[in-house]
Order: structure tokens, then C-alpha cells, then sequence
């Protein structure tokens, strides 16, 4: 552990607030609040990331030693750690919450690596100043799914935040559940995160809403020269590299967006400060992968009614949210119209990655709107399972004697397609094979292509239910097994095939599996 570097430059550079402490506040003129974790009783490793634990060169001694379990528990403090929480704010479900911040996280340093740098942050670490009525803490079953889906979503090639580890505190959080009035205690928990930076839209906005402008503009710089060095001194003048900036987080949050559409990731809880200024995937709350097919679902109960947050309206939130940021930068630039000209241009390349990804998703060599159209409208004809559809139609060819029956297990209740659906679905393949061949591509370049676009594995919501039960009664093996499969996320791995099946008729409506809370 002696190996961690820590060149603590956001607390350095950025003011923060006088006092210490965990005393609830609303801050003015600071960014963060000096803050050391709640010391846990009974701290136990249940999972470490080997590959993030590599990224701060950490070795398995390292990891599995006395040292790491009390650090990433809260209970020791290394050499030039500097905890802290961040004051930020943020519009939830469309409407300004004002003052949130950091309620339940602890940053306990940034970590210097050559020419970059991590951010260390515990998650469930006791209160803050911003935990405003809460305990600050974290149970194990949404501790456990952050952690897994953090390193799932990086194996799959989406921009995430990393986690280190996963660590029982040994006490118990009394939480409810579903907000239906039946709180219970759980078994408390706490991870560590990996970022360069934990910064959030949210932030510049709780600057713009005080009408701190010298701090904002201040911070902004930092953020630029801290995170976005090639853009700093960019151009001559203040007010563009500003512009320049704000149309790379557009261009980031887009390419996220496609990200999260392309292997079916539902956000659950996309309100603005819960959007990381990197374009990286932040705060696995009540998330969820689609598995029946269906763009207005969302896994968020407190969504339900709204479903603002839902699958198929994630591009344009995500656009909303920027609108947001813009809003608060905008006093940098005094013209909206670069800020304008960066939103509209936020759905241009959207659009453009989307194309790309659906072009890639069916192994095709040029987008077809007519094959890709209709073929989302079919996928909502019966509840199809959309990852094993895609994997499926990759074995999918003119020599296919019976598609229909090679597809069959990609539905939850085939036998109840009707013949004309089947009619429609058989004419959609016949439509899409030719195409493929006016196109000129190859079953076997086809096939490739598809295998490295569309995952055979994903965290699916029960298999980390199985796996939460299983961490709550004190078996840590299931965590261990899903992260192994989800490391390799487009390989066939057949001693994992029981991981790719489709949800059981039990976890339909099953807490934790079909819809969640943010109760955590």
C-alpha cells in the first residue's frame, strides 16, 4: 500500500469549506467539505477487482492484506489521504433540488500514475455535511450491484467508473426497501470507486444557482486543465476554449448514450448529478438491462409513473441534462448561440453512433433504416430477450432450415406467437439476408462483427439477485463466478452457459430483479 502516490490536487487548488466534520451545512463560496469515514466494527473483503487494483499497482498481497481491508472499510487513514465530500446540485426527475452533494461518498484522495491520476472514493462510508436526514451508509445488496455492474460495463467497453472493492462493515442499516413502509436492518457495506474525477454537471450548476461566477470560472479552469489538458490553452481566447470544452462533454455524454443502448442499460436515476462531466457511466443505483424488449421500461420504482428515465428516452435526457450544464457555464460565455450550436450537434453524433452501432449489432456494411426500423418494431411484437435476439441472429444464414425454431429460445413464451407474427418475423429475415448479400457481406465476417458488437453476458437483474442472496447469507462465491463470465463478455464461454439464459418466470416481478428503488 506504500506504493499509493497521493498528490491531492482538487483540495489543494479548490476552496473548501472552514469547519470539519459531518454536520449537515449548506456551503457557500467552497467546493467540499473536509470529512473522515465512520470507522466500521467488524470489516470482511468479499470481492476484489484484480484489474483495478492493477491500475493503482496494487498486487494480490496487497489486496487480500489487513492494511487495504481497513482503508477501504474507513477505519485507517494512509499517509497524505485527504478525505473529503463535494457540494454539488442538480435537477432530479426535471425539477432543481438545489444543494445535494456528496451524501454517502468519501473522496479519500486523488493517486498519481505517471501522467494521469485516480481518484479514491468510498461509497457508504457514514455521514457528511450533504447527507442532509441520511446515515451517509450503504447496504450489501446495492453495494454489490454497483460493484459488479461498474466492472461489468468496463469489460463491455462502456465508459464507466471503476471499482477497487467491495467490503461487509459487519453492522447493520436499517432501510426500506420499496418505501412501503417496511423498513428492516440489512447488512451494511462499502465500496470503493475508481475515477479520475467524480465532478458531475450538478456541480457547475450549485456554482451558477449561489452566483459564485469567480468560482465557477475558477473551477471550470481547474476541471479543463485537470481533466481535459488538451484542450487547455487550446485557443487564444478563455471564452473559446470554454466552447471547445462544452462540446467535448456533449460528444462524451453522446457516445455514452450509444453505449448504454447498444448492450441494453437502463441508467434508472439519469438527473443531473448523477452525470459525470468525463462521459463516464456514474452511480449504479436502481439500473437494469433490458430483457424483455421494451424501450418505456424503466427499472426505477420512483420512475413508475413518469418513466422519464426510461430505455428508450435516454439519448434525449441525456441532451436535457446537457441543456442544464450549458445553462450554468453560459455566464462564462455570455453567447448561447456556441452552446446551442454544441446541443444540436449532441444529436447529430448520436444519431451517427446510433447508425454505426445498429449497422454493427446486425453485421451489415452500410446502415439500412428500413431492416433496422423495422426490426425494433418487431422486437416489441412478443416479449423477446434482447441480448440472446441479437446473439441468436448471428448464426442466422440462408442455409437455416428453420429460423423460427433457432430463435425460439430468444422468446419468453414462443408458443404464443401468432401466425402472423411468425409470417412477419420470417419476411423480416428473408428481407434481412437479402440485404446482407446485396451488401456483399460474408456469413462469417458477418458473424464476427456481430460477436464483438453484441454480448452473450450481461449483469443481468437476477443474476445479481442470486448472487446477493447468496453474498447475504455469507457465501461470496456467486460474486466471484459472475465477475469471471462478465470479464469476457463476447466470448462463448460454455462452462458459463447457464449465466446467458434468459430471466426466470420467478424473477418477473421480483424485488430486485424486475423494478428497484433507490433505497440503498
Amino acid at each position: 500500500m506504500k506504493s499509493l502516490n497521493f498528490d491531492n490536487q482538487f483540495t489543494a487548488q479548490m476552496p473548501g469549506d472552514t469547519d470539519t466534520g459531518s454536520q449537515r451545512k449548506q456551503l457557500k463560496d467552497a467546493l467540499f467539505s473536509r470529512v473522515n469515514p465512520t470507522p466500521v466494527s467488524g470489516p470482511q473483503l468479499v470481492h476484489y477487482s484484480e484489474d483495478a487494483a492493477a491500475l493503482l499497482g496494487l498486487s494480490r498481497e496487497d489486496c487480500t492484506g489487513d492494511e487495504f481491508l481497513q482503508v477501504f472499510a474507513g477505519n485507517l487513514l494512509l499517509e497524505n489521504m485527504d478525505p473529503h465530500a463535494t457540494c454539488y446540485g442538480g435537477h432530479q426527475f426535471g425539477n432543481w433540488a438545489g444543494q445535494l452533494g456528496d451524501g454517502r461518498a468519501i473522496n479519500l484522495g486523488e493517486v498519481t500514475l505517471g501522467d494521469t491520476h485516480l481518484m479514491l472514493q468510498l461509497k457508504g462510508a457514514g455521514p457528511t455535511p450533504f447527507s442532509r436526514t441520511a446515515d451517509g451508509l450503504a447496504v450489501l445488496r446495492s453495494s454489490l450491484r454497483e460493484y459488479l455492474c461498474s466492472e461489468a460495463m468496463y469489460y463491455l467497453g462502456v465508459p464507466t467508473t471503476r471499482a477497487l472493492s467491495l467490503i461487509t462493515t459487519g453492522e447493520e442499516v436499517v432501510r426500506d426497501m420499496m418505501y412501503d413502509g417496511n423498513a428492516a436492518p440489512e447488512k451494511g457495506a462499502v465500496v470503493c470507486r475508481l475515477s479520475s474525477s467524480f465532478v458531475r454537471f450538478g456541480h457547475f450548476q450549485m456554482l451558477a444557482a449561489r452566483e459564485e461566477l469567480d468560482l465557477l470560472r475558477e473551477f471550470t479552469d481547474f476541471v479543463i486543465r485537470r481533466e481535459f489538458p488538451h484542450l487547455d490553452n487550446l485557443v487564444a481566447d478563455t471564452k473559446g476554449t470554454y466552447i471547445a470544452w462544452f462540446e467535448e462533454v456533449c460528444d462524451r455524454t453522446a457516445d455514452l448514450m450509444v453505449e448504454w443502448m447498444r448492450v441494453g442499460f437502463v441508467h434508472g436515476v439519469m438527473n443531473t448529478d448523477n452525470m459525470s462531466i468525463l462521459g463516464e457511466t456514474i452511480d449504479y443505483g436502481p439500473y437494469g438491462w433490458l430483457e424483455g424488449f421494451d424501450p418505456n421500461w424503466t427499472p426505477n420504482t420512483t420512475d413508475a409513473g413518469q418513466r422519464r428515465y426510461r430505455y428508450g428516452q435516454q439519448p434525449a435526457i441525456g441532451q436535457w441534462n446537457l441543456m442544464q450544464l450549458a445553462n450554468a457555464i453560459l455566464p462564462l460565455i455570455e453567447d448561447p448561440k456556441p452552446l446551442e450550436d454544441a446541443l444540436s450537434a449532441y444529436v447529430t453524433r448520436y444519431e451517427a453512433g446510433w447508425q454505426n452501432t445498429m449497422t454493427a449489432k446486425l453485421g451489415l456494411k452500410e446502415y439500412n433504416k428500413d431492416i433496422v426500423d423495422r426490426l425494433l418494431n418487431l422486437l416489441t411484437v412478443s416479449e423477446t430477450d434482447m441480448t440472446l435476439f441479437f446473439r441468436a441472429l448471428a448464426d442466422i444464414n440462408h442455409d437455416t432450415e428453420q429460423p423460427l425454431t433457432d430463435l425460439a429460445h430468444c422468446y419468453y413464451t414462443p408458443e404464443q406467437l401468432q401466425e402472423s407474427e411468425q409470417a412477419t418475423i420470417q419476411t423480416w429475415l428473408a428481407d434481412y439476408l437479402r440485404v446482407l448479400e446485396e451488401q456483399g457481406q460474408s456469413d462469417a465476417s458477418r458473424r464476427t462483427v456481430m460477436n464483438q458488437t453484441n454480448p452473450k453476458y450481461v449483469l443481468r437483474n437476477y443474476l445479481a439477485q442470486i448472487a446477493i442472496d447468496s453474498a447475504e447469507a455469507g457465501d461470496f462465491s456467486k460474486v466471484d463466478e459472475l465477475l469471471n463470465v462478465l470479464k469476457k463478455p463476447y466470448d462463448e464461454q460454455p462452462e458459463y452457459e447457464h449465466l446467458a439464459a434468459k430471466r426466470p418466470e420467478w424473477a418477473r416481478n421480483r424485488a430486485g430483479c424486475s423494478m428497484l428503488s433507490c433505497s440503498s
